[in-house]
């Protein structure tokens, strides 16, 4: 969809909300994300929470506790809508901000409304930053509270029978990358979906989105750089380029991206190679919509259907994939 220009140039659709959250964000005043310290990036982003995104809402429970990993604690909570469970999936959830911002407060909206819609348990990992813990530190965190998680301990609760790993922006690439270290060396418990949202998947190649919404999208040029240079990935490893290593075998994937961001066609491309490998995929794109709307659904009344059909698509994977591996464990036994 496009709106046509002076002179018949065509221009991409923005909705009105967008539009109008747009203006009032490339008006404001003051230093951007990239010209900031680190510290101080990460306490805009926070102070931001309440003004862009909806209140927390009811749930039955939220726990917080601390995971092992492999440099020390991990902080994680727990969002349940019920108090009690009979065993089950987990939801582990990967939050976004670059790698190098972001935390469980900044998408806990978020991660209640997973748990209320979805109907489980939703655990978010508040994995180390960049710059002060570089790559390979927060896949090495997220994936020892993926396997921890899967191993059902006391503090959760309730037997763990399947993960879905789900994560926004750079906690979707986590997500991704999680989902191909418990392919390749599996844990208690299996992975049966995976769900990035928006995610940096092929960052290597050359895609049309990254330049044509690289200025006056939110999330601009300038700080993707910044952000890419605070984390320091090995974009030739599959830890830091999913598009680097083996897609065959990854359990059923919904992905989601929006039309108006620089990472749309990554998020494009890496539903394509796993449908090339034969991994089922939903793929749903947020026409008119920018990078980060699932944590801007106040600020962008629209994104709230977009997250919606999202968690609708994920339910109907998870009650599949569930579903399946319940058969073909009935089959074996």
């Amino acid at each position: 969809m496009t709106d046509t220009a002076v002179g018949g140039e065509q221009r991409p659709f923005v909705r009105p909300d967008v539009r109008q959250f747009l203006n009032y964000l490339n008006a404001l005043p003051g230093p951007k994300t990239h010209e900031l310290e680190p510290p101080a990036a990460r306490a805009v982003y926070r102070a931001m929470k309440d003004v862009a995104d909806p209140p927390l809402g009811e749930l039955a429970l939220t726990r917080d506790f601390t995971i092992l990993g492999p440099a020390g604690g991990v902080p994680a909570r727990l969002f349940d809508a019920r108090e009690t469970r009979e065993p089950g999936p987990v939801v582990v959830f990967f939050h976004g901000g670059g790698f190098v911002i972001g935390d469980i407060d900044t998408h806990a909206s978020l991660c209640a409304e997973m748990a209320r819609v979805l109907g489980l348990p939703v655990v978010s990992v508040d994995y180390r930053l960049a710059p002060e813990h570089r790559w390979p530190a927060a896949p090495d965190d997220c994936e020892a509270a993926a396997r921890w998680v899967a191993a059902g301990p006391a503090e959760l609760g309730r037997k763990v029978t399947s993960l879905v790993l789900c994560g926004d922006s750079a906690g979707g690439t986590l997500a991704i990358v999680t989902a191909m270290a418990l392919r390749d060396q599996p844990a208690a418990a299996p992975v049966i979906v995976q769900a990035p949202i928006y995610p940096a998947a092929d960052p290597l190649s050359d895609h049309p989105s990254f330049t044509d919404f690289s200025e006056g999208y939110l999330l601009t040029r300038a700080s993707m750089d910044w952000f890419a240079d605070a984390y320091a990935a090995d974009l030739q490893h599959m830890r830091g380029n999913p598009m680097a290593g083996s897609l065959k075998g990854l359990p059923p994937a919904v992905v989601i991206t929006a039309s108006l961001d620089p990472l749309r066609d990554q998020g494009r491309a890496y539903a394509a190679a796993l449908i090339r490998e034969g991994v089922p995929v939903t793929y749903r794109e947020a026409v008119g919509n920018i990078h980060g709307f699932v944590t801007l659904r106040k600020a962008i009344p629209s994104s709230a259907g977009d997250v919606a059909g999202y968690l609708s698509a994920l339910k109907a994977a998870i009650v599949e994939a569930e579903g399946e591996r319940v058969m073909a464990q009935a089959a074996a036994g």
